[in-house]
């Protein structure tokens, strides 16, 4: 469902989100949110990997169009939520979209290896691939790909960097220990990009 090559730009809606690793950057379209940008990366470099991906982008203020995506995120970060009811505009290979699914199958709180997410998928041999799938995820943390670990329980890459998958896993495990959730961290932001 790409519009490159096509003449018509395809409506992104653009809204901020501030969590406590910083602002990050929600993307979406009237099919499902699409991409999220962590604070570690940049929203213009978001924009430009989304637009060699789909072609030209007519980019809008979406802060109502995503208004349940920034909800149920701010609440994430609040330790308020722990999974996530939202539809998504997937865009990646077959295979890419099976981890995915695998990722978001792994339950709050714990972790898996990439091994044993390419068993569940019959490739047992794919270990790399389900990290190269991983590298590709377009929506952290609602697909948690933080929750992947390297075959000797080591934390391996994160598109956001390796402090941010150290942090997303300790605000799991800590959320999981505490029966009382913490006050809201996270608020939509009014800044533009």
């Amino acid at each position: 469902m790409s519009t490159k090559g096509t003449d018509a730009p395809l409506r992104v809606y653009h809204a901020p989100l501030l969590s406590p690793l910083g602002v990050a950057h929600l993307f979406g379209t009237t099919t499902g949110l699409l991409a999220i940008a962590l604070p570690q990366e940049t929203a213009e470099v978001t924009i430009a990997a989304l637009t060699h991906r789909l072609g030209t982008l007519d980019l809008v203020a979406g802060e109502a169009m995503l208004g349940d995506a920034l909800a149920q995120l701010a609440a994430y970060f609040a330790g308020e939520r722990h999974d996530f009811d939202l539809p998504l505009d997937l865009r990646g290979t077959p295979f890419q979209r099976a981890v995915w699914q695998a990722s978001r199958d792994i339950p709050y709180g714990e972790t898996r290896h990439y091994r044993e997410i390419a068993a569940t998928l019959r490739s047992p041999a794919a270990a790399r691939a389900v990290g190269s799938a991983n590298a590709a995820n377009p929506l952290p943390p609602i697909i948690p790909c933080h929750r992947l670990l390297g075959a000797d329980g080591a934390l391996r890459g994160h598109r956001s960097g390796l402090a941010t998958k150290r942090w997303l896993l300790e605000h799991e495990r800590h959320m999981s220990l505490t029966a009382t959730p913490r006050a809201a961290v996270a608020t939509a932001c009014t800044k533009r990009p």
